[in-house]
């Protein structure tokens, strides 16, 4: 199929006398002519990644190419180093195929040009045709596969397992490990398209880095899942490398975008199989979302070294709050003035009650640290030297950080 779409381009582009790139709907690149100059930046790339960035994707969609029946003129900006160009929308009746690009620099494109290029649209619209029909239901099955895999249902998972492995897609069954890319998105606000855009390119960049049959990729509403899955070897990336590699090209793809304040990528441990993915899945996803709450646990954050916070993670919002652990913790928190009261709290308690090594931490003299914990103890009405106070007090600490009660 590749081929009889190469053919085309190379046909198209010998007619008009310029260079042409053939892209998906989605914009991937799927063939192109031989290149010459004059060429800019945006094509570069595109040739090099097999795909564009979100800003250029975002900028030919506001230029109308989505909904163009007829050859659309798209202006330059140097900016995003791009040309103009002359699109070539493909369409199948009511299906938009893909585009033909032609980079028009001095304008020079005629009209018989135009004319002689669109002469080849009945057989690019065909092969774009099967080019989809079998690309499209191939991720169709991938996808809905991937999605029973990170439901709670054993038979309906081990069934999409046996699927994946009959159909090529998974080298094989062995341990797995789920990555959870989390986009930040400012308070009241989704991910826009071109975001989603973005975090579905890191995830295609991230698994065709680690090898297309070692992992599956998903898109969800504001995430993405990479599981990593398969027999593996000595070869194979670790789950960390594999988050590191996922989080660089997610902080690129994401770079300069409004929509996006950051990102964030949670690891889940390793099961045996395939199968029990599911529960890594929900591993990564609540590490993400702890990471977005505690910037200060970095960008990349695994379900394992989240101490307390897998516990506190794991529980109902609405049926635990910081009064119902401790209310003196609360009434504490409800001034700012005593968010340094709070802090030397959180720090001797961190160090198990280790009044030195809370004093070095802190670079306090030792008089200092015995009055703000004194002032704690009135303020809650707590007493430090019974266990249970000292307990309710950390985990109220640690459930405000983690309600963003107090940051």
């Amino acid at each position: 199929m590749r081929g009889e779409l190469q053919r085309i381009v190379d046909t198209v582009a010998a007619r008009v006398g310029k260079p042409a790139l053939i892209e998906d709907r989605r914009q991937r690149v799927v063939v192109y002519s031989e290149h010459a100059e004059p060429i800019d930046g945006v094509r570069r790339a595109s040739i090099l990644r097999r795909h564009t960035t979100p800003e250029v994707i975002a900028w030919f969609r506001e230029a109308g190419i989505m909904r163009a029946r007829k050859p659309v003129r798209t202006p330059a900006c140097p900016d995003l180093d791009l040309l103009p160009r002359l699109c070539l929308p493909v369409w199948h009746d009511d299906l938009l195929l893909g585009f033909v690009w032609f980079i028009d620099a001095d304008g020079s494109m005629s009209d018989a040009d135009v004319e002689a290029a669109t002469g080849a649209m009945e057989d690019l619209e065909l092969a774009l045709y099967r080019e989809n029909l079998l690309g499209e239901l191939s991720s169709q099955r991938e996808t809905e596969a991937a999605r029973t895999l990170l439901v709670d249902a054993p038979d309906s998972r081990a069934h999409a397992v046996r699927a994946l492995l009959e159909d090529g897609v998974i080298g094989g069954d062995g341990p797995t490990t789920a990555l959870v890319a989390q986009l930040v998105t400012p308070p009241g606000q989704g991910p826009d398209e071109v975001a989603r855009i973005a975090l579905e390119q890191s995830l295609v960049l991230t698994r065709r880095w680690l090898g297309p049959r070692d992992a599956l990729q998903l898109m969800r509403h504001d995430h993405g899942v990479v599981l990593l899955c398969g027999p593996g070897g000595a070869g194979r990336p670790t789950p960390e490398t594999a988050a590191a590699q996922l989080d660089e090209a997610l902080r690129a793809a994401t770079r300069g975008l409004p929509s996006v304040s950051r990102t964030v990528v949670g690891v889940g441990q390793t099961y045996p199989s395939l199968a029990e993915g599911a529960r890594s899945y929900d591993e990564a996803l609540q590490s993400a979302r702890v990471a977005v709450q505690l910037p200060a646990l970095g960008r990349v954050v695994a379900w394992s070294g989240l101490g307390i916070y897998r516990v506190l993670s794991r529980l109902d919002g609405r049926h635990l709050d910081v009064g119902g652990v401790h209310p003196g913790l609360e009434r504490l928190l409800r001034d700012e003035a005593n968010k340094l009261l709070l802090e030397t709290l959180e720090t001797y308690l961190d160090l198990a009650g280790n009044a030195h090594a809370t004093a070095e931490r802190l670079r306090l003299h030792r008089t200092t640290l015995y009055y703000r914990l004194q002032r704690v103890e009135q303020l809650a009405e707590t007493d430090l030297k019974d266990g249970n106070e000292r307990l309710c007090l950390h985990l109220a600490l640690k459930l405000g950080r983690l309600t963003g009660d107090w940051a």
